[in-house]
């Protein structure tokens, strides 16, 4: 269940968020055109808009956007990303109680932010503000943590020095809560690569974007960045190292229970 901390958790890591969180693939559209009619014309909610990475791929599609965030700073870092994009419209309101009205989108997609939710509650909701044969697509980015030495020494280093790493992660979208959620419909599931290029500096700001990352304050936030030093150094090529990401997106409709 979201509580006012995990609605608060990323106000402190909002710069690093929006430079070094990964965007997610065009290619995700893909099949919301062949299978679910999204056309420009079609309405999204982005429930958890975060900083505008998933609103920005809809807004350049031509949709209109809602986008939907409890956090101020982020809400704030969106609207100054999006401020070009006159559909665009920033909503201070969560997952659970959006302020959008009855049968309002036709879409609503959410991107990374599906584990704060209470998901009993945020179903109702999205059920409530979706248009009859709506759609609901979650987005995640799944980093690898054995495709190279690099990202299994990474994996290595968020759990020696996070306190909860393991906890946040255990919480993140698969297929049972995929399933549990879309219950008693079905819902279809895609997979897309995605990678990130860092040099060490981009590197450790996205360490420090993560919500599980030790703060300043905490006695491991030092000891973690020196020894992501010591992993960049051992491990980079030419001065940069890659993040690979699987992209996995997960769609369909929301039946009656």
């Amino acid at each position: 269940m979201v509580t006012t901390d995990s609605k608060q958790r990323f106000s402190s890591r909002v710069a690093d968020y929006v430079r070094y969180r990964p965007g997610y693939p065009p290619g995700i559209l893909d099949p919301l055109r062949s299978e679910c009619d999204l056309t420009p014309s079609s309405t999204v909610a982005d429930i958890g808009s975060g900083t505008g990475l998933l609103s920005r791929l809809f807004l350049e599609n031509g949709n209109t956007v809602y986008g939907v965030e409890p956090n101020a700073e982020m809400r704030a870092a969106c609207e100054r990303f999006l401020q070009n994009y006159s559909r665009f419209h920033s909503l201070a309101a969560s997952a659970e109680a959006t302020t959008l009205p009855n049968a309002r989108v036709d879409f609503v997609a959410v991107g990374q932010a599906f584990h704060w939710f209470d998901p009993q509650a945020a179903r109702k909701e999205f059920a409530r503000i979706l248009r009859p044969g709506g759609t609901v697509a979650v987005v995640w980015n799944e980093r690898r943590v054995e495709t190279s030495a690099f990202l299994r020494a990474y994996e290595e280093l968020l759990r020696k020095y996070s306190d909860d790493y393991g906890q946040v992660s255990a919480q993140y979208p698969e297929d049972q809560r995929m399933a549990d959620f879309f219950a008693p419909g079905k819902f279809r599931e895609r997979t897309f690569s995605n990678e990130q290029i860092f040099d060490f500096e981009g590197l450790r700001g996205r360490l420090l974007s993560s919500s599980y990352s030790p703060p300043a304050t905490h006695p491991n936030h030092a000891p973690m960045l020196a020894e992501l030093r010591h992993v960049f150094d051992a491990h980079h090529e030419s001065g940069h190292v890659r993040v690979e990401y699987a992209t996995h997106l997960y769609y369909g409709r929301l039946e009656n229970t």
